[in-house]
């Protein structure tokens, strides 16, 4: 798997900038410019900070296409509404959910 074209399509998904995939996975605007500018593979701890920001787990990162893994597109557009969503606003979410 290419993980940079994988990340590429997440923010795509999302409408992401590399700023914006930086800010939200709380790293440095160059440890993303990087991973694409110099074709980079990110490290393990980048690649689960990257992960935490979209939503999603390192499983679903790599499941791309694979049977039991992959996400309907309404769980994905699910995942990247979450990921836009502020910490307050996912706890207002969840104690919602909750109740149903």
């Amino acid at each position: 798997m290419d993980a940079q074209k994988r990340i590429k399509q997440l923010m795509e998904e999302r409408g992401w900038t590399d700023y914006r995939l930086a800010k939200e996975a709380n790293l440095s605007h160059s440890t993303i410019t990087n991973v694409f500018k110099r074709n980079n593979a990110p490290t393990l701890p980048t690649l689960e900070a990257v992960c935490e920001a979209f939503g999603i787990t390192l499983a679903q990162f790599f499941s791309v296409g694979e049977e039991g893994g992959s996400l309907t597109e309404e769980q994905q557009a699910l995942f990247a509404k979450w990921s836009t969503l502020t910490d307050e606003q996912k706890k207002i979410l969840l104690d919602l959910m909750n109740t149903m």
